[in-house]
């Protein structure tokens, strides 16, 4: 039936992410009655304050079975700094700065991405949070005698101020965060 409008109970908790994203980032894929592999097309009408989603096929056709709202969380993301952007980013940076140096081939340095990715949020206006890819910009890390890798380092007004090295808690980052902000 073309134009039919199907209301799905979504619970309002679950909406918080969705609402503050920006609509490209959604993506909607039915779980049944077509395989993964073919496109879902539909459009996203509006949001109730009870909590649902309105949702319309774009091809006219009920929109049965199950419905699945995947959402980025876009509101922080640890930009990557290299030897261009290194001086303007870190250095003339007006808040504290935390630079992970990291390499891609690092297992600990994947378990650190996580915790950076958890202190930019928490610090948003406090503390600018950036990554440098040692393989990519090494002149940054040898200026700085990085010699093991996860290594964190704070800087505030231009200057380094803390260093941490290993893949540690997010309590330990923070406390050394907490000196700066």
């Amino acid at each position: 039936m073309a134009g039919v409008l199907e209301t799905l109970a979504v619970p309002r908790a679950s909406l918080t992410p969705i609402a503050l994203s920006p609509i490209s980032h959604l993506s909607l894929r039915r779980t049944s009655f077509l395989p993964e592999s073919k496109a879902f097309n539909s459009t996203i009408t509006s949001f109730r304050s009870s909590g649902s989603v309105k949702l319309r096929s774009n091809s006219g056709r009920r929109l049965g079975g199950r419905i699945v709202c995947e959402a980025q969380d876009t509101a922080v993301e640890v930009l990557p700094v290299t030897d261009d952007s290194w001086e303007s980013l870190v250095l003339k940076s007006t808040l504290p700065v935390l630079v992970e140096f990291w390499a891609p081939w690092c297992g600990p340095c994947r378990m650190i991405h996580p915790v950076i990715d958890e202190l930019a949020k928490d610090y948003k206006g406090k503390l600018t949070c950036y990554k440098v890819n040692t393989d990519e910009s090494p002149s940054i890390a040898t200026k700085y005698g990085i010699r093991s890798i996860p290594t964190v380092m704070v800087f505030k007004d231009g200057e380094k101020k803390d260093a941490v090295i290993g893949a540690v808690p997010k309590s330990t980052l923070a406390t050394c965060i907490d000196k700066f902000c």
